[in-house]
């Protein structure tokens, strides 16, 4: 039986929220296995929308379990945030629908500074990343640093003291040396005490729990944040995340091994967007930018930034294929280029006079790099809302079938409105 793993093809903002919530119909489990609460997932469910952040899309369904894995950096007060406002909404979160793994690493108020103290600093210099400021990045370097607080840490009120003096010792001299104030020793203490009691109940051994499920024969759904663009060794460093987005890192992020992984699907926007800084080369700052930008409500569900918008770049995600191995993709947003008179897909680069069939790794290189387009007919007719091939016009069926072409990969299932239903599948990724 297959256990699915779903990744961003492109800068996130694929619409992965919808697909695994989708997908999570025919699962069992769903595992997020990496990133924080700096990635949003909107779902809109019978009209009601909700939006999550660090909870795995699958908690707004009755009769799955939903998990927290090793791989992601936790904010408790930002998932007691969550967790309320979602109950507000009538979901149920509870320790029996939710674990989190006990040696998940956390994200503390002296991250989220250190955060912001960075990307004001350079914001001065011009060399600004553009993170969301919530403290993902520092938590991950104290966590390879090996000096991070876990979750587990928060039941052990005999060791926490030392682990949190050894971790202000490293942020207290990058504080000085940064003009700022150092964090006090109880400050920390009571912010940990504060929501321990809130958060220890969710903790369990999440490897035990999954293999446990495996061998049961139960289906796993395994729900990346953000997109491969964006992932720390093969995204556009260094506008990147902090952690591994690609698909790998399903079986170390949530404590299974890699022949857990069954088939692997790469959402994918019709066109191309990313939020923050960092090269973009089918970027339209243009006409063309705004309409794909109004028409697809391009605005991040966590920060409300402005997503920079181009046209579908098809040498960035032939390449998110061959990295992740994905088996299929999720095509999404189809119905935005709806009306278009043409449409303009990216089939290749040029770089300093020589044509290019691969996004280079040099930061240099890739701000260098032009697209290289092919121009296609558009369609006048509405692909909204659309549940089979045969409610598709014409010119958009074509699209589609030449995307797949160009990419490497075929369409599994085709999205055509932030509705659940509003879902055409090609290929079940959970077939046995």
């Amino acid at each position: 039986m297959a256990n699915v793993v779903v990744v961003g093809s492109q800068w996130g903002d694929e619409g992965k929220g919808k697909i695994v919530d989708w997908l999570s119909e025919r699962a069992d489990v769903v595992v997020r296995f990496q990133g924080g609460h700096n990635a949003g997932h909107t779902l809109v469910v019978d009209g009601k929308v909700y939006k999550l952040s660090l909870l795995p899309s699958g908690i707004v369904r009755e009769g799955k379990l939903s998990v927290i894995g090793n791989g992601v950096v936790f904010d408790p007060h930002a998932f007691v945030a969550e967790a309320e406002k979602l109950r507000a909404q009538g979901v149920s979160v509870t320790p029996d629908r939710l674990k989190i793994a006990e040696n998940t690493a956390l994200i503390l108020s002296l991250h989220r500074e250190l955060d912001g103290f960075r990307e004001d600093a350079a914001s001065n210099s011009g060399t600004k990343i553009g993170t969301t400021r919530r403290g993902i990045g520092p938590a991950y370097e104290d966590k390879v640093g090996r000096r991070a607080i876990r979750v587990m840490d928060l039941a052990d009120l005999d060791t926490l003291p030392q682990k949190v003096d050894r971790l202000l010792t490293h942020h207290n001299a990058l504080r000085r040396g940064l003009g700022h104030a150092e964090v006090k020793h109880a400050a920390i203490m009571q912010e940990l005490t504060s929501v321990a009691d809130a958060i220890l109940p969710y903790m369990d051994r999440v490897w035990k729990i999954l293999d446990d499920k495996r061998r049961a024969g139960e289906r796993i759904l395994f729900e990346g944040a953000q997109g491969t663009l964006l992932d720390i060794d093969h995204g556009t460093y260094p506008f990147v995340t902090s952690s591994n987005t690609v698909a790998g890192q399903a079986a170390p992020g949530s404590g299974m091994g890699p022949d857990a992984i069954g088939y692997v699907l790469g959402i994918t926007k019709a066109y191309t967007t990313r939020v923050g800084e960092g090269p973009f080369p089918t970027e339209q700052n243009n006409e063309i930018g705004e309409f794909l930008g109004t028409k697809g409500r391009e605005f991040g569900v966590v920060t409300g930034r402005k997503r920079r918008c181009g046209w579908f770049d098809a040498v960035l995600v032939r390449q998110a294929v061959a990295v992740n191995g994905i088996s299929g993709i999720a095509l999404t947003k189809l119905d935005v280029l709806d009306g278009l008179d043409e449409i303009k897909v990216c089939t290749g680069y040029r770089l300093d006079g020589q044509e290019i069939d691969y996004l280079p790794a040099s930061q240099g290189a890739q701000a260098r790099v032009e697209p290289i387009y092919e121009t296609l007919e558009g369609w006048q007719g509405t692909t909204a809302g659309a549940r089979s091939w045969n409610d598709l016009p014409a010119q958009a069926v074509k699209y589609v079938r030449h995307i797949e072409e160009l990419i490497g990969a075929p369409v599994a299932l085709l999205s055509t409105s932030p509705e659940r239903d509003d879902t055409i599948l090609v290929t079940d990724p959970f077939q046995d």
